[in-house]
């Protein structure tokens, strides 16, 4: 067993099976998370707002019976801050909602504190989960952004703080932070999960998302959010036997360093005798990335109705966004919600045998500098499509900055794109 000071370090299977095995105690876990925020939150920037160590402690301890006795024993969660929580207010990032206070939890939030999990703070999010960065700076490396719109949550994940963490994603926004920090990132087919109490952006492409530091710690929350059965034991980890790789040219610009770390993975899957597909797409896929936008721009000035009446409070890129929707026609709307569903159903046809696609998670690593958050358009295409998708890090350039890879699964075949994500991750670490 680890000593207390890498407690926090643990996924949170692992922590549940060391509460399990009576080789620590739920207190000397809080107190690890809780000892890991203090030493770094002053640098990394995760939390918008969070309770105090005596706070949960003492929040834990009047209802101990309560939580010994449940799934998740009172560990800690961190919720992004565009996700309604009764006890914590919920800002979006915006000085437009500067003080707001949730009347009820989100759905998933709900779900998670029924389960026995306790809401340790909020994390930053990006504007309204668009492009205006917050405060959190990249646990692996400082000088870089965490990427966006899920900073808080990714960097809270990837720098031992807490062993789970809920984000969103519209466009790239768990999936890219995910990748730049070097955290599990997942997000369900689309409509998979309740997305009741979240700041909707654009309804045909929002999606809840789930930061853990092991696919095994997703595949347990999943369960609790699908209100299914739960287990902490060990999953099963299932080798794909065909996979098809979408390098990073068919969607948009790719580093030579992502281009190294996915030939890299491709000799990985041979080396383990997976049969390798190729994708030639043409322009389909990168084609996916503007109808993506067009999506986007078109439902976003209409979810943000009130909020576009307070121009001067919007950042330059919300701003723009919104005037794309309102000057576009709606034509140009449905052709591209009829292009994805047309796409989806091309990508899985084009090989049939294939049951899972590799492609890269961002165009390199994290970026240097806070004023961006880097670019999103390796997300868009299958975010379009509202396929499964999870980052899986491991791989990292020369300077151990991590480099995202992603796998992409069939519409509503989550639990299969997590069993072969399971895999991956062994094979890459």
């Amino acid at each position: 067993m680890k000593n207390n000071i890498d407690l926090n370090e643990m996924g949170l299977c692992q922590m549940l099976r060391a509460l399990e095995d009576d080789a620590c105690t739920t207190e000397a876990l809080i107190e690890a998370c809780f000892n890991r925020i203090e030493a770094r939150e002053s640098d990394v920037g995760a939390w918008q707002v969070n309770r105090t160590r005596e706070e949960y402690l003492a929040y834990y301890q009047a209802n101990k019976a309560v939580f010994d006795a449940s799934v998740l024993k009172g560990l800690p969660l961190g919720v992004k801050d565009i996700i309604d929580t009764q006890e914590m207010l919920t800002e979006m990032g915006s000085p437009i909602h500067v003080g707001r206070q949730p009347v009820e939890d989100a759905t998933c939030v709900a779900l998670i504190r029924a389960a026995g999990g306790i809401v340790l703070g909020k994390t930053v999010t990006t504007e309204f989960a668009y492009f205006k960065p917050g405060k959190t700076k990249n646990p692996a490396d400082l000088e870089r952004t965490p990427g966006g719109s899920s900073s808080g949550s990714a960097a809270a994940i990837a720098d031992n703080m807490v062993p789970m963490a809920l984000g969103s994603q519209t466009a790239a926004s768990v999936i890219r932070p995910a990748a730049y920090c070097g955290a599990i990132g997942y997000v369900g087919s689309r409509g998979e999960f309740s997305l009741r109490g979240g700041q909707p952006l654009a309804q045909s492409l929002d999606s809840l998302g789930l930061f853990a530091r092991n696919v095994e710690d997703i595949q347990l929350l999943r369960a609790i959010l699908l209100r299914q059965s739960v287990s902490i034991k060990a999953n099963k980890a299932v080798s794909p036997k065909c996979v098809m790789v979408c390098h990073g040219e068919c969607v948009g610009e790719t580093s030579t360093a992502m281009k190294k770390a996915t030939e890299s993975a491709i000799e990985l899957l041979k080396s383990q005798g997976v049969q390798v597909i190729e994708l030639d797409a043409g322009n389909r896929i990168k084609d996916m990335v503007n109808h993506h936008i067009n999506i986007m721009a078109w439902e976003v000035c209409r979810n943000l109705a009130t909020e576009s009446f307070e121009e001067e409070q919007l950042s330059d890129p919300l701003a723009a966004l919104m005037k794309q929707g309102l000057t576009m026609d709606r034509s140009t709307y449905i052709n591209s919600l009829h292009e994805t569903q047309m796409c989806q159903e091309w990508l899985w046809s084009y090989a049939p045998e294939v049951e899972v696609v590799l492609a890269p998670a961002a165009p390199d690593i994290a970026p240097l500098g806070h004023s961006a958050t880097g670019a999103p358009h390796m997300s868009r295409p299958w975010q379009a499509m509202g396929l499964p998708v999870i980052n899986v890090p491991g791989m990292k350039d020369e300077n151990g900055i991590p480099l995202g890879l992603q796998l992409i699964g069939k519409y509503r075949e989550d639990d299969a794109l997590l069993s072969y994500a399971s895999w991956f991750k062994e094979l890459l670490n």
